[in-house]
């Protein structure tokens, strides 16, 4: 692999070094984007899985009581 890249390098008469930054850079550019944990949750079929309970507790004021209080 070494003495591919050298021999690229030097048919393109640029540096090895910018060669591999390019190729990583065009790797991870062809990557998709990593999943939220809210997608992975989704996938998972975790969203909206307990039927029966409160269906807000994130927003109703009620059930933050004292939630971020020193003890």
């Amino acid at each position: 692999m070494v003495k591919r890249l050298k021999t690229h390098a030097d048919s393109k008469g640029r540096p090895e070094s910018v060669l591999v930054r390019e190729a990583l850079e065009n790797y991870l550019n062809a990557l998709p984007a990593p999943d939220s944990a809210y997608d992975l949750a989704r996938e998972a079929g975790l969203i909206g899985c307990v039927r029966g309970e409160f269906a807000d507790l994130s927003t109703n004021r009620k059930h933050l009581k004292g939630f971020g209080e020193g003890r």
